[in-house]
């Protein structure tokens, strides 16, 4: 059965609980004061506490925020003994975090439905704690395994380099980068709608689609016809009324052009310094084509743009997370400041101003919580001559 630890400076009072719980099969602690209370709680853990208001040392409510305050604690349901019956009385009860209350006398059957009813939303809370737990450890093994899946950083031909920061729920980020062919460069980023496994496991599948090239008679060095196979086959009305924003592109080494299409998707940016001395002179670029999310009408259509790389530049491909940063004054930061962090540090003379960590420093200083409230990619691929 349970631990229960009775905190109660009246012998007479530990005599009656303890001989009354026993019977009923439970393991029983006694404590004369709040402080010794603390001490055993902490040593061997109770399901149930019963304590008493009005006690030297420590009392009732000082004991019962210490235990609420200790994380290893917390859970520990607390019943206050009291022959204090004003409402107010009971709102301080209550604001220090006790659970609920057993008035003096105490009334021996009132006392065992308050335990049975006191364990049971225990134990509750107990398996709610740990189906937590599961269900974070299977998300932190997704996470894993999506991030697995992702390409390494590149060198050579051209310098490739990427992030994956997954938030704490998970979403349907995924991205992509290869040599197609020793002079094209495919590159591809997907957001799936939602979050958790439901949005992880279809954009993973759609990664190795893509990775894979299996979309029957598709040019893929078109990529409004990839735009278009997709969403004919990612319609989601069959696919649990999951959508997906998506950014192709395949940059041609030999003739500096890049062709794109996007869906739904936030643009590309290509920041550029036409002249290297002059870093007031950045140019940016967004690469954007008109067209919805893949998934949502089965008539849409896609059209491919290109762009042609005059000088030396830099491709951020990223998802909408990077920039729907939840700031510490309420506000969602966007898009526009975002651009300006990039054109404002990545066009100075210094060359490591744009480098991922560097960017993401600038993004975790400004996100007003430890993790992102969504899943955050970036990918920047060095265009250089």
């Amino acid at each position: 059965m349970a631990n229960i630890l009775v905190v109660d400076d009246d012998p007479a009072i530990q005599l009656v609980l303890k001989r009354t719980l026993v019977q009923q099969g439970h393991q029983i602690s006694l404590a004369s004061n709040g402080c010794d209370g603390l001490v055993q709680a902490q040593q061997r853990p109770p399901a149930l506490i019963i304590c008493d208001w009005m006690m030297p040392l420590m009392d009732g409510l000082q004991l019962c925020r210490r235990i609420k305050a200790d994380p290893r604690l917390a859970t520990t349901f607390f019943i206050l003994l009291t022959s204090k019956r004003s409402i107010n009385d009971r709102v301080r009860g209550l604001d220090s975090g006790a659970d609920d209350f057993l008035a003096k006398p105490i009334e021996l059957a009132e006392l065992k439905a308050r335990v049975r009813a006191a364990l049971r939303l225990h134990q509750l809370t107990q398996d709610l704690r740990a189906q937590k737990q599961q269900m974070e450890t299977e998300l932190s093994e997704a996470s894993d395994y999506v991030q697995s899946l992702l390409p390494k950083p590149m060198t050579q031909p051209l310098a490739i380099d990427s992030c994956f920061i997954p938030s704490r729920q998970l979403g349907g980020d995924c991205f992509d980068y290869s040599w197609v062919t020793a002079n094209h460069l495919v590159m591809f980023l997907l957001d799936m709608s939602g979050h958790g496994l439901g949005a992880a496991l279809p954009s993973v599948s759609i990664l190795n689609l893509l990775r894979s090239r299996s979309l029957n008679g598709v040019d893929f060095h078109q990529p409004h016809q990839v735009l278009t196979a997709l969403n004919r086959i990612f319609q989601m009305d069959n696919q649990g009324d999951k959508y997906f924003t998506l950014w192709y592109g395949i940059y041609s080494r030999s003739d500096r052009q890049l062709r794109y299409a996007s869906a739904g998707h936030p643009p590309a940016l290509l920041l550029s310094k036409p002249n290297s001395s002059d870093a007031d002179g950045c140019q940016v670029v967004r690469l954007k084509t008109p067209g919805f999310p893949i998934g949502l009408f089965p008539e849409a259509q896609f059209v491919s743009h290109s762009h042609i790389v005059e000088h030396p530049s830099q491709l951020y491909i990223f998802s909408d997370g990077i920039y729907e940063i939840l700031q510490p004054d309420g506000t969602v930061w966007g898009l526009e400041p975002f651009i300006e962090m990039l054109q404002t540090t990545c066009c100075q003379d210094s060359s490591n101003q744009c480098e991922i960590a560097g960017i993401l420093e600038r993004l975790r200083s400004l996100n007003s919580s430890p993790n992102f409230n969504d899943d955050v990619s970036l990918v920047q691929v060095n265009l250089g001559d």
